[in-house]
């Protein structure tokens, strides 16, 4: 076989049947697992699955009540918003950029919606105008980070004081609950529930009653991790994370893609805020205030990379799910809920350090060369 064709080493059994002109099917195949063995291992979401389920393990154990069907779903609805905005915001990251402004649009998409519904009109109405609103944020963040070429960190921490601003202005500072007479429509579509228990539906007491906000978390993520895998438009978003200038070089849109991306991210956070909107019966101003953080804390524990070109769908659902399940055992626990930011926290360095790991860069090795390099400054 010409060297060149020789990708990786095999056992001295297949050298010897490639020699003779011969390839053993069971080395091809040995080979291949071993691959798929080591790309697992080396996988920071397979490591958070790991973790999550430890946890989960744990719990069950000591505590009957977090695994019985109420508090599962329980907790599948409160991670899914956040799940929701992690994969736009996972879109960001991979370009190497940042969304600081998802909370802050939650907040005024809310208030935009509860405003048109308060003035009685239609619930798609109030809604269209909600995403709207959310797009505009979006289209901004977009505009002057792709083609003006201003720091993300800037462009949506501005957006950030200005949409929350908005939605304290718009609602007057108050909650807005009177929703007219769509107001039952508008709860349906934030409080239902598949499959449901007896007599309503035929799901078994077991079985989790899941809320409308988890099943379009899954929905999106199907989208986004097909959009990732297999388009073409997904793997120039991982190029530009990756190499900016030689994504352009090659030819790639990268200020068009950008642009897309932040608007993305709007849109995920105007999905989540209709869906709590809906859940909660009422539009108050300071809807998703500090859930910026814990939405980046997700993408990053998930995998993310926050100087770019790495992420997956899959991670951000099961970072945003590690969070919510800290939470909530800390709760059960009885543990000060204040103590959930060091935990929080602590999980990000841990992503972090594990992503350094996996990416073949030795931690010990690092902080010794800086150790050593300080020293003989």
């Amino acid at each position: 076989m010409p060297p060149e064709l020789r990708t990786a080493p095999l056992s001295p059994e297949g050298e010897i049947a490639l020699e003779s002109g011969h390839a053993s099917v069971s080395d091809v195949v040995g080979h291949k697992e071993h691959s798929i063995a080591k790309a697992l291992l080396a996988s920071q979401p397979f490591w958070v699955t790991v973790a999550l389920f430890v946890l989960i393990m744990f719990m069950v154990a000591s505590e009957p009540t977090f695994g019985t069907s109420n508090n599962v779903g329980n907790i599948a609805r409160n991670f899914a918003p956040f799940g929701i905005m992690a994969l736009g915001m996972t879109m960001v990251i991979i370009t190497g950029g940042i969304d600081l402004s998802v909370g802050s649009v939650m907040g005024l998409v809310a208030i935009v919606a509860g405003l048109f519904l308060t003035w009685e009109y239609p619930w798609y109405v109030a809604f269209f105008m909600g995403l709207l609103t959310g797009l505009a944020c979006g289209v901004v963040n977009g505009f002057f980070v792709a083609y003006v070429g201003m720091p993300s960190f800037v462009v949506t921490l501005g957006m950030l004081s200005l949409a929350r601003s908005l939605a304290v202005v718009f609602s007057s500072n108050q909650m807005l609950y009177k929703f007219g007479p769509d107001a039952p429509t508008v709860k349906a579509i934030g409080q239902a529930k598949w499959p449901l228990h007896p007599p309503h539906g035929w799901a078994p007491a077991w079985m989790p009653e899941i809320s409308s906000h988890f099943w379009t978390m899954v929905i999106i993520a199907l989208f986004v991790g097909f959009v990732f895998n297999f388009t073409a438009w997904g793997r120039h978003l991982f190029a530009i994370g990756g190499n900016e200038p030689a994504a352009r070089m090659t030819g790639v849109p990268v200020d068009r893609i950008k642009f897309q991306a932040y608007v993305f991210s709007a849109f995920t956070a105007t999905v989540a805020s209709l869906l709590l909107l809906g859940y909660n019966g009422s539009a108050i101003n300071a809807m998703g205030q500090g859930y910026e953080l814990r939405v980046i804390a997700a993408t990053v524990i998930g995998g993310a990379n926050l100087m770019g070109g790495a992420g997956t769908a899959y991670g951000a659902v099961v970072g945003s799910a590690l969070l919510e399940v800290i939470r909530n055992a800390l709760l059960m626990a009885g543990i000060d809920s204040n103590w959930q930011g060091a935990f929080v926290g602590a999980f990000i360095v841990l992503a972090v350090l594990l992503g350094m790991m996996t990416t073949d860069r030795s931690v010990v090795s690092g902080v010794i060369g800086r150790l050593f390099s300080k020293k003989h400054r």
